[in-house]
This record gives structure tokens, sequence and C-alpha cells, in this order.
């Protein structure tokens, strides 16, 4: 009987084991199977090893200690050595199985790639080796196994509690294997990229916008050509290799590849890869300081893609950018400025714009004196720039403005991206919680402001990814919070005191600052001072690999 016991016990160990071991690989995986960057969310989140599962292993490790005492001083009376076996096994079991925490919806979920699978089975195989060592040693020296089974339970749990580090050593061991694989998968996709001689690839990059502006791009030139561009963010080697692999064929003419960084050489190498004709920096910023270091940096490395453009490619720059700006100065490449302020500079802007919450209505010109009035169903200032950017690749590949006017009446927001939800209970909901900065939660503010009925509601986590410029730019955030909600809702109390000073900045309500720790905590605040008519801005939705 008490060997079946065990065995059921066995189950839910494995059970508990494996959904731990899934846990960490999701965090790897979010931070690009990188040792160093998986190493440093291990140290910075309380996720990993919260209170709960701590207070379990530290009560598990004095029960055992306890049973074994209990023993040693009764010794192996029949009876009363089953009484305190299962005592023990029903304590054990509680204390395991409150480590088990619900299961939140993640904000980006796990996606079991043939990556992702490896190295799941690589950390499983793992496990399995160091639990067969365990029980090897165990049962060579102990002769009552029955009898002394808790010190088997401690030991099996220690080695779930350190499930983050048999990842990690899992991470390092396939990283042969998967550097070969990459290698592979990329010089396919760069070969298949090169085969296609007719087609014409369009490289995006840029600190903020440059999903938006694929999209925008792609619904653009699509009233003319076919077109494939990358979904979603894929946007790093692997990202677009699979695309290039899976989805290119010969029947698409143009394909428009979104291309993030976050250090020095990471946009030459896509460049590399995919070898565009036509080269688009969206915007320079402070994102990705904590690798970038500088702006400096960031601005070196959005060049790469200009750079590495042929002799005959065209550079497009947002020339109201003043980053940009010296950028496209010093380039003597074809190039396409854009953008709506020193209209005199531009070859391509945007005049008479009229936004409101409903969308933007605003007058597209060049420098031969074409334009076209167009509207668009996108939210703020910012998806004007977005818009001319794609209508600066259309004007590259031949297109006129009447295609283009066509283009941009068909574009459909972007899910997460400044886009509006009407419940039907009266209330407005603008949804911008994909990933917020400087320069996007300034647009989405602006785009809040337009709202003249109800108040204005703001639910925030602040800004991530920002390096030492992050607390200030939270805190310029909460100065302009200030001056356009009239409630505010801050998710995490630690992370977002650099808005609550900037919002004590401008004298603001302290009555009117909520402090919660989640999403679920807002909504409740949401439900007792929301009424109909008010409008709820949701800026920024921390990844699943950020916490307090």
């Amino acid at each position: 009987m008490i060997k079946l016991v065990i065995s059921l016990l066995a189950l839910v160990w494995a059970y508990l084991i494996i959904a731990r071991s899934k846990y960490f690989l999701h965090m790897i995986q979010l931070e690009g199977y990188k040792d160093k960057e998986y190493r440093k969310w291990l140290k910075e989140s309380n996720r990993a090893y919260n209170d709960r599962l701590k207070k379990a292993m530290k009560y598990i490790l004095g029960i055992t200690i306890a049973y074994i005492i209990i023993v040693a001083l009764i010794g192996k009376q029949g009876n009363f050595k089953r009484i305190i076996i299962y005592a023990y096994y029903i304590i054990w079991t509680f204390y395991m199985m409150s480590t088990k925490t619900k299961d939140d919806e993640a904000k980006k979920p796990l996606v079991f790639t043939k990556r992702a699978k490896r190295l799941y089975a690589a950390n499983f195989v793992i496990n399995i080796i160091i639990l067969l060592i365990i029980c090897t040693i165990y049962t060579k020296n102990i002769s009552d196994t029955i009898l002394y089974s808790p010190v088997l339970f401690l030991l099996g749990t220690i080695l779930y509690y350190f499930q983050s580090e048999t990842m990690y050593l899992s991470n390092i061991l396939v990283k042969p294997v998967e550097n070969t694989i990459n290698t592979r998968y990329f010089q396919q996709a760069q070969d298949k990229i090169g085969s296609m001689k007719g087609l014409h690839v369009v490289g995006i990059t840029g600190s903020f916008g440059k999903t938006s502006t694929k999209f925008i791009t792609g619904t653009i030139l699509k009233q003319k050509y076919r077109v494939l561009n990358t979904p979603e963010s894929y946007n790093t080697p692997m990202g677009l290799s699979k695309v290039i692999n899976d989805d290119l064929t010969d029947k698409h003419q143009i394909f428009i590849a979104e291309m993030g960084a976050r250090n020095i050489g990471d946009i030459r190498e896509l460049t590399e890869l995919t070898k565009p004709k036509i080269g688009v920096i969206t915007s320079i910023g402070p994102t990705h300081l904590e690798t970038f270091k500088n702006l400096e940096n960031i601005m070196k490395t959005k060049y790469e893609l200009i750079e590495e453009l042929p002799t005959d490619g065209v550079a497009i720059f947002n020339y109201d950018n003043e980053h940009i700006k010296k950028l496209a100065d010093k380039t003597f490449k074809e190039k396409i400025l854009y953008g709506m302020e020193n209209t005199e500079d531009l070859d391509i802007y945007a005049e008479d714009v009229e936004v409101s919450e409903l969308g933007s209505t605003f007058t597209i010109r060049d420098k031969e004196g074409n334009n076209i009035r167009c509207t668009t169903k996108l939210l703020g200032k910012h998806n004007i720039y977005n818009i001319l950017a794609g209508a600066s690749v259309a004007v590259a590949m031949g297109m006129g403005f009447e295609e283009i006017k066509k283009g941009i009446q068909k574009i459909e927001p972007i899910p997460h991206r400044l886009n509006i939800i009407n419940p039907g209970t009266g209330i407005i909901i603008i949804d911008d919680a994909f990933n917020s900065n400087p320069i996007g939660a300034k647009a989405a503010l602006d785009v809040l402001s337009q709202f003249k009925e109800g108040r204005k509601i703001i639910v925030t986590p602040g800004m991530v990814e920002l390096g030492r410029r992050e607390a200030e730019a939270n805190r310029e955030f909460g100065v302009n919070i200030g001056k356009v909600c009239d409630y505010v809702i801050l998710v995490g109390a630690k992370r977002t005191v650099p808005i609550y000073e900037g919002l004590m900045e401008v004298g603001y309500n302290k009555d009117n600052i909520f402090v919660v720790n989640n999403l679920d905590e807002a909504t409740e605040k949401i439900q007792l001072i929301a009424r109909p008519k008010d409008v709820i801005l949701f800026e920024n939705d921390l990844p699943d690999n950020y916490d307090e």
C-alpha cells in the first residue's frame, strides 16, 4: 500500500516539476534564449523564487528533519511507522500543491517552437539523469528505503525548487546544437532570398513604430503588388528566416522585413539575410538602453540598414526626428525625406492635419505639387508619420497618390496599439498596451485629450527598458499625465514611483491616484470609479518577464 502511495506522489511531483520547468522555458524564451539576460531576470525577479515557494521549501525541510529525528528515537515500530510516514506524505503533498500558482493568461504566451521543444526535452532528460543519480545513491546507501523515503522526497523537492537552474544548464548544453541549426536555417533563407531576382525587399527599423509602419506599408502596397510582410513582431534573424523559408514564394513581388535590434551589429546581420533595396528608419529614441547604453549606439545600429543598401537603393527617413535628421544629412544614396515640419526640406509631407477621437484626416503633398486628401481610422499624430513612411515606400515603388489613398483608407487599427474598444457600457477604452515608450506615451495622451466628454482615466505600470533614463522618462510621463487625466491607476508600487513624483510636481490631487499590484486590482478600482462617457487609456502592459 505504501508503495502505491509513493507511486501516486511521484506522479504529483512529476506534474509539478513539468509545470515549473515549462514556466522557466517561457521566461528564457522571452529573454531570447540568452543566458546573460535570463540570469539577470532570475536575479531581479521575485517570481522565480516567490515567498510561497520559499515557505513551502522551509517547511518541507523542517518536517523531513523532524521525521528523521522521530524515526531515530522510536526505531521501526510497525503501526507508528506507518502513521508517521503517511502523516509526512500528507504534509508534503499539502505544501507542494501550495506552490502551484494559478496559471494567468500570458501577455505573450509560450510558443512551442522546435527550439523550445528541444530545450524542454533537454531539461526533461537532465531532470531524469539527476533523479536517477539520486535514486541510485539512495538505494545503495539506505537499507530501509520505505522508512527513509522522506529523504528522497526532500531531494525531489530541492530539484523542483531549482528548475530555474536546470533550465539554465539545459540551455548551455543545447547551444552548440542550436547554433548549428540556426546557421543552416539562416543560410537556407539567405540563399532563397538571393535566388529571387525579381523580389523587392523593404527593410523597416526604428526605436518605435516599426511594427505599425510595416503593416501600414503592406496595406498600401497591396493596392498594386503581391506583398508578404513579417507577422506580428517577427524581427530577429530566426524570426525572419522562418518567414522566408516557410511563407515566401515566387508569387510575392515585395517582402517587408521588420528589423529589431538590441545590440550593435543586429541590423547588419538582418540586412545580410534579406538584402533590402529600400530602407526605412521610422524613429530613434531611448529604447533598449540597457543594452545599447546610449543614443549614439542606437543611431549607429539603425543606420546599418542604410549603409547596407545597394548603390541603387532608396533610403527613407523621418526627417522630423532630430536624430534621424543627422543620419539623413550624411547619406548620399537616393533618399526620400518625410515629415510634417519644415516642409520645404521634405519630399513627402502631411499638412492640414485634423486629429479626433475617430481618426485623422490630412493632406499628403510632394515636392512636385501633387496632393491628395486622406482619411484614416488610426488615432494619433504619430500614426500619420507611420502612414507617411508607407506612402514614401509606395512612391519609391512607383505608385501614384490615388492608389496610395485607397490603401490608406483600408488600414485597420493594430491590436493593442492605440485602438478604441467600445464594450457597450458607455465607457470608451483606448488600448495602447503593447509596449510603451516616451514618444508613444505622449501620443497616447494627446489622443486621450481629444475626447471632450467624460472623465479621463489612465491605467499604466510605466515604461521599461529605458536604462538609466527610465526614471526620468517616467517622471516626465507623470507630469504629462497630470495635465490630461482625471484619475490615475498605477500598476506596481515600486516601479511607478517616478510617475507619482511627476504627478506631485504638477500639484495633482493625491485622492485621484490609486496604486494597485496588478491588472485585476486595477479592474476592480475602475468598476468603482468609472461611469458612462468616461474614457480609459491602458498605456503599456509589462511583459511576462517583468515584475516589481
